[in-house]
C-alpha cells in the first residue's frame, strides 16, 4: 500500500491562475501517475466559485484528476466535513482508494491563539495569532478491518507574515522592524501548528494504543528544525524511554543523503516535505521514494516571473505492508 504527499503549488483556474489548467495537467498528471498512490495527501488546492452554487468547489482539482486513477477515489478536503465551503486558496485534500470512514479538521482545538501586541505598523494593537490552515485527519478503512489514521498538513511557510502598513511589495518591507516582527509571527504559527499536531497524535495513541498513524505533507521545515522535533518527540528530546511508543518515525531518513530533498531554493536542496509514522506502523514500512528529478529552482522561477506549471515540490511516496 502506497501513501504519498504532494504540494500542487496553488492549483487554480483562470483568471486567478496565469497558466491554463490544461497546461498544468499535462505536467502534473504524469507526476500523479508515477506516485501510484493508494492514499494521496495534496496541499495548495484552490477552490472556485460555480454559478448557481453557494459553496466553492474544487473544480481545478476535478479537471486535473480526469482520466487518472484518482478520479474515482474517496475524497476529503478542508471545509467539506463541517458544512462549510472549501477555502478559496490552499485547501488540503486527501484522496483514498479505500473508504474514508471519518474526517476531522483540527485548528486551535487544543492550542489557543496567542494574543500579540503589535510592535510595528499599528503599535500596541492586540490581535490573536491565528493559524491560516487546519490539520486534516481522516480514518481509512483498510482491507481486513484495520483502520489507518492519516493526517494531511501544510505548516506556515518561513516567510514573514503581513504587518499593516509595513509592506511595499509581496516580498519587500518598509522597515527592518516590520519584517522581523512578521518573521517572528510566522515562526510562531508554524511552531503552534506543529504543537497541535503533536497533541493530536497523542490523542490518537491514547484513544487506541498501537494505532496506525501516518502524517504526510509540507512541513516547511527540515529534519533538524523545531516543527519536526515537536512532531517526532524523540527520546533524546523527551529524555524518557517511557514515552518512546508515542514518538513518530521520519521515513524520509531512509533516503540516500544526495537524494533527500524535495525543494530547490536558490540552488540549495531542502527536504521540506515529510512522511512520519507511528511506531506500530513503522513495522510495516518497506520503502520510500522522492521524485525530484524534474524539480526546478523556485527562486530562479520567481526571479524570472515564471508561473508554476508543475510544482516546485517533489512528490514523496512510502510503501507500507497491508
Amino acid at each position: 500500500m502506497r501513501v504519498a504527499t504532494l504540494n500542487l503549488e496553488s492549483l487554480d483556474l483562470p483568471p486567478r491562475a496565469e497558466v491554463p489548467i490544461e497546461t498544468r495537467a499535462a505536467v502534473l498528471r504524469p507526476v500523479l501517475e508515477r506516485l501510484a498512490a493508494d492514499v494521496l495527501c495534496l496541499q495548495e488546492v484552490n477552490a472556485q466559485r460555480v454559478p448557481g452554487e453557494k459553496a466553492r468547489r474544487l473544480v481545478a482539482l476535478e479537471r486535473l484528476l480526469e482520466g487518472t486513477r484518482y478520479s474515482s477515489y474517496h475524497r476529503a478536503f478542508t471545509g467539506s466535513g463541517e458544512g462549510r465551503s472549501a477555502a478559496d486558496v490552499h485547501n488540503l485534500v486527501t484522496l483514498s482508494r479505500f473508504p474514508i470512514t471519518e474526517q476531522r479538521e483540527i485548528r486551535h482545538h487544543a492550542v489557543v491563539p496567542e494574543m500579540h501586541a503589535m510592535l510595528s505598523g499599528e503599535p500596541g494593537r492586540v490581535h490573536p495569532v491565528v493559524f491560516e490552515r487546519p490539520l486534516l485527519l481522516v480514518r481509512v478503512a483498510m482491507p481486513g478491518g484495520e483502520s489507518l489514521c492519516v493526517v494531511n498538513l501544510h505548516l506556515r511557510a518561513p516567510l514573514a507574515s503581513s504587518i499593516p502598513g509595513e509592506k511595499i511589495g509581496p516580498f519587500s518591507w518598509r522597515s527592518m522592524r516590520g519584517w522581523a516582527e512578521g518573521f517572528y509571527l510566522s515562526a510562531l504559527k508554524r511552531t503552534g501548528q506543529a504543537l497541535e499536531l503533536r497533541l493530536l497524535v497523542d490523542e490518537l495513541l491514547q484513544e487506541m494504543p498501537g494505532a496506525l498513524v501516518v502524517v504526510a505533507g509540507d512541513f516547511n521545515a527540515e529534519d533538524h528544525e523545531t516543527p519536526l522535533r515537536l512532531a517526532v518527540g524523540s527520546i533524546e528530546d523527551t529524555g524518557s524511554s517511557a514515552l518512546a511508543d508515542a514518538s513518530l518515525v521520519v521515513l524520509d531518513r531512509a533516503l540516500p543523503a544526495d537524494r533527500r530533498w524535495s525543494v530547490l531554493h536558490a540552488g540549495r536542496p531542502q527536504m521540506l516535505d515529510h512522511i512520519l509514522v507511528s511506531r506500530a506502523l513503522y513495522g510495516r514500512f518497506r520503502s520510500i521514494e522522492v521524485h525530484n528529478e524534474a524539480i526546478g529552482d523556485e527562486v530562479m522561477a520567481y526571479g524570472k516571473s515564471i508561473d508554476a506549471v508543475g510544482s516546485y515540490h517533489a512528490g514523496l511516496v512510502a510503501e507500507l505492508a497491508f
